[in-house]
């Protein structure tokens, strides 16, 4: 069946109908529910929208930041300073005109340097009646604090805890309610940690200096209004903003207030009012700044304030929040836009938006306009899908989606709207990659036709090839680059001797089935059996990466399979009362090109591979016996997988070349040729066969049984053919090749 016919048959498929109806129920079901997962997505998207798009900064506008930063911790000693300190520089700047004066700091304790403490902590020999009575004279740094605070117009900052404890300061201003009772909504603690109450009393205003991050620990919206028991107090944001404005109450709107249509339904909060100033929030009382990156214009060093290093129009009319920016202090928090701005720089900028009416909105009718626009997407690529080719599809898919973010975008930087384009995207993506797959049942019919007709003859690989391109059934191939693999068990005919068909077999398949495995975990495509022997190839039907190391890497597996598989065969030998022989293995290892493809007739297939690669593969694996070693490989194996512990073999003829081949075999894999043992061995080798080249035969010979006496037991086989070699050659014989391979 070709795909136009399944497509003409999409529209009446049950399948595809099928399809089309779990879309649309799984959209509107994952919208309604609003999922964790789907929330976090969102927040990534808002994110993205934010560091795309940040909200600039007025140098003219109505905050500044008087910093507790490293060159004012340098000119006035580390934090906390003495209240003394603080209380000359909330006069300063109440001098310099700030409408507002903010401390993002709580100051729950009394201050460590009242003269009262440094009595205290002076030595009992110091402690003159005479000191003590001036010190009991002195005012407490507290005191003049307070005094200072109760002058201008200031706000001291209190932290709402989850742990019970503390008592609330009296409220600095009412806080009053339109419609339901926003209990439910508004976050709520057990416990606070309040400011001495002489500061608190004499301060204008209180405000809580919590941040409630999301689960990534990310502030987006910042709460303007938190409660504990049944006692509302203000963010240090808004009740700075309270003071500045010089109102005396909050209003709190919340659901079913007059004039607001919410059918009895309770929403919690729609919005706040301050003086004249209305706020939109969330339902919890939050907003969600429109962030600004951190911009020094903003932040006014404290040791330049106290220095008479500002001019007084920074300060005039402003408000002015006080908080520590050092690095070492600690209160730093992570935004969409950075990963650490310090606190009091994003409450100067939630003031900032507020002010500026630039805060961002997520309007009640997002989530309805957003599952309607899933369900059109849904829809509009359901009929589409039947009239046009997959790729057409596809691309259409991939524009629209890029359309629904690039409206959302435009929505946020316009209106500072924010609008979820994933819903509608995912949906989009969902309906077209399952109608896709719908319609490609109808194809599917053509390609079984393909896998009956020719899977009892080809690797599944190959097979999957042709109903992709059946056009490829035509003999020929095309020229690879591959490595080849021969494995032949030694002596099989004397194994087999004495062994009925069914134990014949049955030891043939115990070791066939771990040796294809290997290869087969190395992405090796096997091209056939003959008896024991076993030919494989890699990177062909398909590209492998680095496949002459996979190959090696298959050898190895091999070498280790063989190695258990002798012995369960000896304890099963033990048990029978019998002798064990055991298996052994010659692997030749091949690189380089050859032609690949379909060999055979019009009637019979055969997907394999030929050239002189393959050939000299097969007389490497047969060379191995001569060599005592169970793996040799041609240069080209080593040059392309050189992780292996190699070992230079020979320079060997081959009939039918006229240069000879250098050959390897490999005594381990990486972990063992980073090996000290290895690299001695190695060069103990490599002087033998220096030797031998030099025309040194005997000492050559001396090197190959001394090698024989330390290496493993199963390279004892190579060092005793080797040390046979070199012997049996003249003293004075110019070194030549010690075997010419020909046919196996």
């Amino acid at each position: 069946m070709s795909l136009e016919r399944g497509r003409s048959r999409g529209g009446s498929c049950w399948l595809y109908r099928g399809a089309f109806a779990l879309n649309l129920g799984l959209f509107i079901a994952c919208a309604l529910g609003a999922p964790r997962a789907l929330d976090d997505v969102r927040n990534l998207v808002f994110d993205r929208f934010q560091q795309l798009d940040p909200a600039p900064f007025n140098p003219t506008g109505p905050v500044r930041v008087a910093a507790i930063d490293e060159a004012s911790l340098a000119a006035l000693g580390q934090w906390p300073w003495p209240r003394l300190r603080l209380a000359e520089l909330t006069e300063k700047l109440r001098g310099m005109g700030a409408s507002a004066i903010g401390f993002d700091v709580v100051f729950a304790e009394a201050d460590r340097l009242n003269p009262q403490a440094l009595l205290a902590s002076l030595p009992p020999e110091l402690r003159t009646a005479e000191l003590a009575e001036k010190f009991s004279r002195a005012p407490s740094n507290d005191a003049r604090f307070a005094a200072a605070l109760a002058t201008a117009p200031s706000v001291l900052g209190l932290s709402f805890l989850n742990t019970p404890g503390g008592a609330l300061p009296a409220p600095k201003a009412g806080v009053a309610m339109a419609g339901d009772d926003p209990a439910l909504f508004i976050p709520a603690f057990a416990g606070v940690a309040a400011p001495l109450p002489q500061l608190a009393q004499a301060a204008s205003g209180l405000g809580a200096v919590n941040w409630l991050p999301d689960r990534d620990q990310i502030v987006r919206r910042v709460p303007l209004l938190a409660r504990l028991g049944d006692r509302y107090t203000p963010s240090l944001a808004l009740d700075a903003l309270r003071v500045a404005l010089g109102a005396t109450t909050l209003l709190v709107r919340a659901s079913n207030v007059s004039g607001q249509m919410d059918f009895g339904a309770k929403t919690g909060v729609s919005g706040l009012r301050v003086g004249d100033l209305s706020i939109a929030t969330d339902a919890h009382g939050a907003v969600r700044p429109h962030f600004s990156p951190p911009d020094p214009r903003r932040m006014l060093s404290i040791a330049s304030l106290l220095n008479d290093q500002v001019p007084a129009s920074e300060i005039q009319g402003r408000i002015v929040l006080i908080g520590p920016t050092a690095s070492g202090l600690g209160d730093v928090r992570a935004t969409p836009i950075e990963p650490a701005m310090a606190g009091v720089e994003i409450h100067a900028e939630i003031i900032e938006q507020i002010l500026a009416n630039a805060l961002l909105t997520r309007p009640d009718w997002a989530q309805g306009a957003e599952l309607a626009a899933a369900l059109v997407m849904i829809c509009l690529m359901a009929a589409l899908l039947p009239r046009v080719s997959p790729l057409a599809a596809g691309a259409i898919a991939i524009v629209a989606a890029a359309a629904l973010f690039a409206g959302a975008l435009l929505a946020f930087d316009k209106a500072g709207l924010l609008l979820d384009p994933v819903v509608p995207a995912l949906a989009l993506s969902l309906q077209t990659l399952t109608g896709i797959l719908a319609l490609w049942r109808g194809e599917q019919a053509a390609k079984a036709y393909v896998q009956t007709a020719f899977g009892k003859f080809l690797s599944p690989l190959v097979v999957a090839r042709l109903a992709e391109n059946p056009d490829r059934l035509a003999l020929g191939g095309e020229t690879r680059e591959v490595t080849v693999m021969f494995a032949d068990l030694r002596n099989f005919t004397s194994l087999s001797e004495g062994l009925d068909a069914q134990h014949l077999t049955r030891l043939l398949n115990a070791y066939l089935t771990p040796m294809t495995d290997a290869i087969l975990a190395r992405e090796g495509t096997i091209d056939k059996y003959i008896g024991d022997a076993i030919m494989a190839f890699w990177n062909a039907p398909v590209d492998v990466p680095r496949h002459a190391r996979r190959a090696v890497e298959a050898a190895m597996l091999m070498r280790a399979e063989l190695e258990r598989l002798n012995t369960s065969l000896e304890a099963q030998a033990r048990a029978d009362g019998r002798a064990h022989n055991p298996l052994r293995m010659g692997i030749g290892l091949n690189f380089g090109p050859c032609s690949v493809g379909n060999m055979g007739s019009l009637r019979r297939f055969d997907y394999s591979v030929l050239g002189d690669t393959v050939n000299l593969a097969s007389r490497l694996e047969g060379a191995s016996k001569h060599y005592g070693v169970d793996l040799i490989a041609s240069e080209a194996v080593a040059v392309a997988a050189p992780e292996a512990a190699w070992l230079d073999l020979d320079v060997v003829k081959v009939k039918g070349r006229n240069a000879p081949v250098r050959i390897f075999t490999a005594a381990g894999g990486a972990e063992f040729a980073a090996t000290s043992e290895f690299a001695n061995w190695r060069a103990a080798h490599d002087a033998m066969l220096a030797s031998y080249r030099a025309g040194d035969c005997e000492q050559a010979a001396a090197q190959a049984r001394a090698l024989a006496q330390q290496v493993p037991a199963p390279w004892r086989a190579l060092y005793d053919f080797l040390h046979a070699q070199f012997t049996a050659a003249a003293p004075s014989q110019q070194p030549a090749v010690l075997l010419t391979l020909d046919s196996k």
